[in-house]
């Protein structure tokens, strides 16, 4: 795991999650790719990283904002980029502006990435439902680390 700051609090929390720093893998792979192949266009290559850099970016502002309920909202909406960044990248093979490797190593990785995020969205809906989810940032910091020990899987 790359470590991107040195700082910790508790609303940085989310940089621990697997499925946030797989989706900046993902968002990595697709810059790599898209701004390796001069064929690509500048609005292709900006959508497409655009596409990504949104996964990453609506987990973290979901965890930050401390609710549940946008939690959740946020996380369907990197979902939706989910759709659109595999979208996209089928879009830059069927016109050959990229391989049938390059996809694949898309595929690949992006698939992981959705079903972590799939996973995630199933097991805060379920804490969601049977309240076992606390709307506030706690003054304690014994109270995240007691409620993180309890659900050891992380998604």
């Amino acid at each position: 795991m790359v470590e991107y700051s040195k700082f910790r609090n508790k609303n940085r929390g989310y940089m621990k999650l697997e499925v946030w720093q797989k989706s900046i893998e993902l968002l990595r792979l697709i810059s790599k790719i898209v701004y390796s192949e001069i064929k690509i266009d500048f609005k292709l290559r900006a959508q497409s990283v655009d596409a990504a850099q949104s996964i990453s970016s609506n987990v973290a502002e979901g965890y930050c904002r401390r609710s549940i309920h946008e939690y959740i909202q946020f996380l369907y909406v990197a979902l939706g980029s989910m759709g659109e960044t595999l979208t996209r990248a089928i879009g830059l093979l069927e016109i050959g502006k990229i391989t049938n490797e390059q996809f694949t190593q898309i595929d690949v990785l992006h698939y992981e990435v959705e079903n972590k995020l799939l996973k995630l969205v199933e097991s805060l809906e379920k804490k969601r439902d049977s309240g076992g989810w606390i709307n506030k940032i706690s003054d304690e910091l014994e109270e995240y680390h007691i409620l993180g020990s309890q659900n050891s899987s992380t998604p």
